[in-house]
């Protein structure tokens, strides 16, 4: 039951939430699944590793499939979401700590800058 609570929730927060909440969601999902990975890797657990750096990737191509050409910023985070992707991609095929730690530094920067955008614009941070 609770878990159902819980998936209705998420399910009306993402419906409700403004374009500029959910590119933070899915920085937020970004850096929930590359810790995941890093669990995995402490665990010696590959398949979690796996697992976890795919959805982080996804994530990473979601963002970027979103960009705005119009505005000549979008290239520059075409840039860093790219370099973010191979090093995702790198992470995962060498199973590589200090490569994923790397990557969800460049994540969490990304994120921190895109809510201070957001504050900036007067958009609701939590």
């Amino acid at each position: 039951m609770a878990q159902n609570a819980a998936s209705i929730y998420q399910g009306t927060k993402i419906n409700t939430a403004s374009p500029a909440e959910l590119t933070l969601m899915l920085y937020e999902g970004a850096i929930k699944f590359c810790n995941k990975a890093l669990y995995g890797l402490e665990q010696d657990d590959y398949a979690k590793v796996n697992e976890n750096l795919l959805k982080a990737q996804r994530i990473i191509t979601e963002l970027r499939s979103t960009l705005d050409f119009k505005y000549p910023i979008a290239s520059e985070f075409e840039t860093v979401y790219d370099y973010i992707y191979r090093r995702l991609v790198d992470a995962n095929i060498k199973k590589d700590t200090e490569i994923l730690e790397e990557a969800l530094d460049y994540i969490r920067q990304m994120k921190d800058t895109w809510k201070e955008v957001m504050k900036k614009n007067n958009i609701y941070v939590q």
